[in-house]
């Protein structure tokens, strides 16, 4: 075990956060650019498009919890989280070069179905992504103790791979969407090939490595605790996901519509705009949620706790969202209002995964870290399937921002009912 891990140095707490950051990373591409893909280049409308991204979150019903078991019992390739996070990084930068040619996949295969090739390729890139973003979580834990070093463990994560994120949408804003597609293939691949150098995974789950020492982390489940987060969280994600799918339907009614009987050279143009201003609105959000884990949020909960940390965070993008439904018809109050909303991001991100990681079992993380993307994984099909349908037949496109900020609303006030698990200053 090299120095950096047995002292849990900055060092080793970057590198351990880089395959999240890949996953991440993938994740933004995937945000930014498959709705417009979708939309702009194939002309699909926003209830199919829900279909496409419906797709990978049904899988992943599955898969997570049983790949999350598995990897809790085997240990190949010097490691039990290494190899789905290798050969789950390796699919993902596949899936995202395939993105961009959607349509020549399916000519050069002989289908006359572009939906049904956007969802294969849609769900297999999803799955990667969840699927070992199960595990880049998992590891944190793995290999860091209780209290201070396991949060600083995940708002270090969300810092690091935040940053990246908002260097997807920066290049996404300034040299395209195609751009990012083939950058982020590259940086995913190495991303979750390189750290496994550097980490040093224990095969026994239950003992830590804290200096020279080994430190036990065994414990029992608190079954009710742990549903409880995985509740409050289920509605957080209701509300990210909203967005994340449909905020191109309210942008394109509300701050950059296309006037009747424009020309199809100009439609492109506003179209392009659109896209631009989708990779900025978010690159705002990531940005603050970036910058809040280790830098704010870290020492507020050393005061107040993790969970009224998050409760309050939550609430705030409740009212960053309401700001949009009635005071968003620009591109730079949008902005205004995203910025806000990345307050609640930063939280969601990390402080989660941290309060649920002190709920379970250490020799079972794995599972329950798939049980608990669970609470991220329903809400998106919910979103895909049925909230889809409301917001396409809805003639006002506030209805995206409307929903989030109901549901981040009853987020925060779930939070409220969970109860701290340790003491944050240990």
């Amino acid at each position: 075990m090299l120095d950096i891990q047995k002292k849990l140095t900055n060092t080793f707490y970057s590198v351990l956060s880089l395959p999240a950051t890949a996953m991440g990373f993938a994740l933004s591409v995937q945000i930014s650019a498959l709705s417009w893909i979708l939309v702009t280049q194939f002309n699909l409308d926003l209830h199919e498009m829900g279909f496409v991204w419906a797709a990978g979150p049904i899988a992943g019903l599955i898969a997570q919890p049983i790949v999350g078991a598995i990897s809790d019992n085997v240990w190949f390739w010097g490691g039990r989280r290494r190899p789905f996070i290798i050969i789950g990084g390796s699919l993902a930068a596949l899936m995202l070069l395939a993105l961009p040619n959607i349509g020549i996949i399916n000519t050069s295969m002989g289908f006359d179905n572009l939906i049904a090739i956007a969802m294969i390729i849609a769900l297999t890139l999803d799955l990667a992504i969840n699927v070992s973003f199960n595990h880049t979580r998992s590891i944190i834990a793995d290999v860091t103790p209780d209290g201070i070093p396991r949060t600083k463990g995940y708002t270090c994560m969300q810092t690091i791979s935040g940053s990246f994120g908002v260097l997807a949408y920066a290049i996404g804003a300034i040299f395209g969407n195609y751009f990012i597609i083939y950058f982020g293939a590259v940086l995913v691949l190495a991303f979750t090939i390189f750290p496994s150098f550097f980490i040093e995974e224990s095969k026994d789950l239950r003992l830590v490595t804290e200096g020279e020492e080994k430190v036990s982390k065994d414990r029992d489940t608190n079954l009710p605790e742990f549903l409880k987060v995985c509740f409050a969280n289920s509605f957080s994600w209701l509300g990210v996901q909203t967005m994340f799918v449909f905020a191109i339907g309210f942008i394109s009614q509300k701050i950059n519509p296309v006037p009747e009987g424009t020309a199809q050279e100009l439609v492109n143009i506003i179209n392009d705009k659109t896209g631009q201003i989708i990779s900025i609105s978010f690159l705002v959000l990531n940005a603050v949620g970036a910058l809040l884990p280790k830098f704010v949020l870290e020492p507020i909960t050393e005061k107040i706790g993790r969970v009224k940390t998050q409760a309050i965070s939550v609430a705030i993008m409740s009212l960053g969202y309401w700001g949009i439904v009635f005071f968003a018809r620009t591109e730079f109050s949008l902005y205004f209002f995203m910025l806000i909303a990345g307050i609640g991001w930063a939280a969601i991100v990390s402080l989660p995964f941290v309060i649920m990681s002190e709920t379970v079992d250490e020799s079972k993380m794995g599972f329950f870290m798939g049980m608990f993307n669970l609470s991220i994984v329903i809400p998106q099909l919910i979103v895909s399937m049925v909230f889809g349908t409301f917001i396409q037949d809805a003639s006002d496109k506030s209805i995206v921002f409307i929903i989030s900020g109901v549901t981040l609303a009853i987020s925060a006030v779930v939070w409220l009912i969970v109860r701290e698990q340790r003491d944050s200053k240990k």
